[in-house]
């Protein structure tokens, strides 16, 4: 009887505890592993954002969804990227050739910095900057998205001059 009375006065408070919980959101999925041996990477012309000439690689991620991703860019010599930002941090890492980065929001070639192979930057989050290729250069992209690129003077988005929708897929 005494435990029947124990139950009983303690179920009103456990209903109660349960309720008043606030429910855990459900954990996102894990994203599956990604390795890949550079004889694996699918290259092709880089997204319009970015001018003529560039070859990406998508690594991992999805650039049009909040999360992580890694993008490889390949860029013949004197290839330029002029004065853009990104909402959020990026962080580049030279893998061959040279890149040459600068801050700011006017192209100056005389102020880039010369990164070479396995040198790092790490770009804050609506901070302007540039950046040149000496020889051919690849990089690696690390960053969160989704993904975009905003020109300090729209009139240099390569995307905007481009007429043909079959290429903005």
């Amino acid at each position: 009887m005494r435990k029947l009375l124990a139950i009983l006065a303690l179920l009103p408070a456990l209903l109660l505890a349960q309720t008043d919980t606030p429910k855990k959101a459900a954990a996102a999925p894990v994203a599956a592993p990604v390795v890949m041996t550079p004889d694996k990477i699918q290259w092709g012309p880089a997204p319009p954002i970015f001018p003529a000439g560039a070859q990406a690689a998508l690594i991992a991620g999805d650039l049009s969804k909040p999360g992580p991703f890694i993008v490889r860019m390949k860029m013949p010599d004197g290839y330029r990227i002029m004065p853009h930002w990104h909402p959020a941090s990026e962080t580049v890492t030279v893998l061959s050739g040279q890149f040459r980065v600068g801050m700011g929001g006017k192209f100056d070639e005389s102020t880039l910095t010369a990164l070479p192979a396995h040198s790092v930057a790490v770009v804050p989050p609506r901070h302007n900057h540039y950046a040149m290729a000496k020889g051919e250069t690849e990089v690696q992209i690390n960053g969160m998205g989704p993904f975009k690129l905003t020109y300090v003077n729209s009139a240099d988005d390569p995307s905007k001059k481009n007429t043909d929708m079959r290429l903005l897929k």
